[in-house]
């Protein structure tokens, strides 16, 4: 049987009906805080066992590395024999969660409208493009689909160039996490009932302070130049001797430091630059500076020179420098997963829980805690 991470939701029981990656990573960090998490799959498995090209000694990386720490029954909710052991299940369960198509949300039985009769307390949570009932919630929904409706892509990437993708599944990642907020809202109430989390409306909700500027002002956002903030300056990309950095000073006073810092205290007290309001009315000449001073150093040198002064700055890595970076050592951020056959390694849970020390196991095999003790005929 799979074991239970220990955390400050021991206790707490988690049906988990989901697939691929929003509602299977909404799952695992709350499975990683001790939630006792039971993931129902159907015969043939969730999808995610199969994809990608990398098995590691029978286990899938894509799939271990959003399942960690949770129990499997596989099961197939379009029978009677198994809808009945699934309705005993939600009879003692805290919550659910599906990230499956609206249609199937409601023809399965998976909202708290057909559960309340089994189980008034449970929170169900539903994750999907468009929502649950919404004029386009059968409309299918992938990460790609959302960044691209919501003005994330219209939003990323050079000003001449084409929209551009987030290099990671952003919408899927966030709409999950979300779902773990609005679970334990309902949690807390001790209430039960239904939460409707739409990956559309998660994206837009953090366009935040760029809509606000459409909205109230009606200011249109435009892509800038190598990353650049829209208000701040400078904030963004450089080229180095050797690599990139990014630059982010927010306000005057690290301005001046910088200033110092970098041998042009002339700066400080030039018109064009010495306040916020003017960095950013004369961004393109101030920007033509740094892009000269910034190539003199590297980026290694840069950081040595200006992380001790308070200045926000550093060099732009790759996946593989991130994971190796003594930061991710000293924050325990790459851990082994215990009771697998070979080192399998996986990035921790990011929730730091005093008192606790997160376990990590290993994604369960399909059906491996099938519940034996159920009479099923």
């Amino acid at each position: 049987m799979t074991k239970v991470c220990p955390g400050p939701l021991n206790g707490k029981k988690l049906i988990e009906v989901g697939h691929m990656l929003m509602g299977p990573y909404c799952g695992m960090l709350l499975a990683d805080l001790g939630m006792e998490v039971t993931k129902i799959e159907p015969p043939s498995g969730d999808i995610a066992r199969t994809l990608g090209p990398h098995n590691i000694d029978g286990h899938n990386a894509y799939f271990v590395s959003l399942n960690r720490n949770k129990k499997s029954i596989s099961l197939d909710l379009r029978t009677k024999k198994d809808k009945k052991i699934f309705h005993s299940m939600v009879a003692t369960a805290d919550g659910l969660i599906t990230n499956l198509r609206p249609s199937a949300i409601k023809s399965l039985g998976l909202t708290y409208q057909s559960l309340k009769h089994i189980n008034p307390k449970i929170a169900c949570v539903a994750l999907t493009g468009f929502g649950l009932d919404s004029e386009q919630s059968e409309r299918p929904a992938y990460d790609y689909v959302i960044q691209a409706m919501t003005g994330v892509m219209s939003l990323t990437g050079e000003p001449n160039g084409p929209p551009t993708k987030a290099g990671y599944s952003a919408v899927d990642n966030s709409a999950g996490i979300m779902g773990a907020v609005g679970l334990l809202a309902r949690l807390v109430e001790g209430k039960g009932g239904q939460v409707d989390i739409a990956m559309h409306d998660v994206m837009l909700s953090q366009l935040n302070y760029l809509a606000g500027a459409l909205l109230n002002a009606e200011e249109e956002p435009e892509r800038q130049s190598l990353s650049a903030h829209p208000y701040i300056v400078p904030a963004q990309i450089f080229q180095t001797s050797d690599s990139w950095v990014t630059l982010f000073i927010t306000h005057d006073a690290f301005w001046e430091i910088f200033c110092q810092k970098v041998n042009k205290p002339e700066w400080i007290h030039d018109s064009k630059f010495s306040t916020m309001k003017q960095r950013g009315v004369n961004r393109k000449e101030l920007i033509g500076h740094l892009d000269d001073l910034m190539k003199t150093k590297s980026s290694k040198d840069w950081e040595d020179l200006l992380i001790p002064s308070g200045i926000v700055v550093s060099e732009i890595k790759n996946l593989r420098q991130a994971l190796e970076s003594s930061l991710v050592e000293n924050r325990g951020m790459v851990v082994k997963l215990e009771d697998a056959d070979s080192n399998f390694l996986a990035v921790g849970n990011p929730i730091k829980n005093q008192g606790y020390k997160t376990k990590y196991y290993v994604s369960p095999m399909l059906n491996a805690d099938y519940p034996t003790n159920l009479n099923h005929d």
